[in-house]
């Protein structure tokens, strides 16, 4: 059965909104949920970038397991022949590595541009990636010393801001949101788990018993051990009987229940999980 539901207006709206804005850069910061390395990622995104040098940023690696995130960068980087780093919003540490890598990536557009007779000017990037796997947060961590607005562009869209980073570097300051176009159910599973789809679009109890059920093949007494279970089948009602939260009739509040598991997860409360799994 189909737990997520998808409307494509919305999603054609999205992708043409999103090549408008590729069109006017140099370069792509791609971010993906270290969580879900493989389903936070757009199956078509080489088309729908054309031929953009892309730096691919594993976002929120201090919530994933951290054996994974090195196994994952290793096989996304052989995938791509993209440079991939691992990152969190939290954390500066690698901020002066990830803009080096864009100035990199962008200086054979530059070079083009003075062969043809032009000025040399800032590269140009911006950051997409699925909703909510902290776009606008990597953006902020780009920005955090640089916050002086360049205006529009000439034959740019007058909405589009810029930010200066470094006489090298500028950022388009709205990221572009990949739009949610799957058919693979497991895959929106995941995507639902990590937030990255509006609660509107499937129902919150099933996808947290099929939260638990995953959790179960790969993290296997996680759930058990975390909310006390002792002989009981791992499930939302004996969760929930267990917190003691409880609707009239003494029945458990499955619903309640599911959110808070969701929540635990995505806060990182569950410990540092991994749920695509690479061997």
């Amino acid at each position: 059965m189909d737990f997520i539901h998808w409307y494509p207006g919305h999603i054609a709206k999205a992708e043409k909104k999103l090549k408008e804005q590729i069109n006017i850069v140099d370069v792509i910061i791609e971010v993906l949920d270290a969580r879900i390395p493989e389903s936070s990622s757009y199956p078509d995104i080489e088309k729908l970038l054309k031929d953009k040098p892309r730096l691919i940023l594993l976002n929120k690696s201090d919530m994933a397991n951290p054996e994974q995130t090195k196994i994952w960068t290793k096989k996304i980087k052989e995938m791509t022949n993209c440079p991939v780093i691992a990152t969190s919003a939290n954390d500066n540490k690698d901020l002066s590595k990830i803009l080096n890598q864009v100035v990199q990536l962008g200086q054979p557009r530059i070079i083009a541009l003075v062969k043809k007779g032009l000025l040399p000017r800032a590269v140009r990037v911006m950051v997409v990636g699925m909703p909510n796997v902290g776009k606008s947060s990597i953006i902020n961590k780009l920005i955090k010393k640089s916050k002086a607005k360049t205006g529009a562009k000439a034959g740019v869209t007058r909405e589009q801001q810029w930010v200066r980073i470094n006489p090298k570097l500028d950022l388009l300051d709205t990221p572009g949101i990949i739009p949610l176009k799957q058919e693979d159910q497991k895959r929106a599973y995941k995507l639902a788990f990590v937030d990255s789809i509006g609660e509107n679009a499937y129902d919150v109890e099933a996808v947290a018993q099929i939260f638990i059920n995953t959790l179960k093949e790969i993290y296997p007494d996680l759930i058990r051990n975390y909310y006390k279970l002792e002989d009981e089948e791992v499930n939302l009602s004996n969760v929930a009987l267990k917190r003691n939260w409880i609707v009239q009739g003494g029945r458990p509040d499955t619903k309640r229940c599911a959110q808070n598991i969701l929540n635990d997860f995505r806060t990182g409360r569950l410990g540092k999980l991994t749920l695509d799994i690479n061997e």
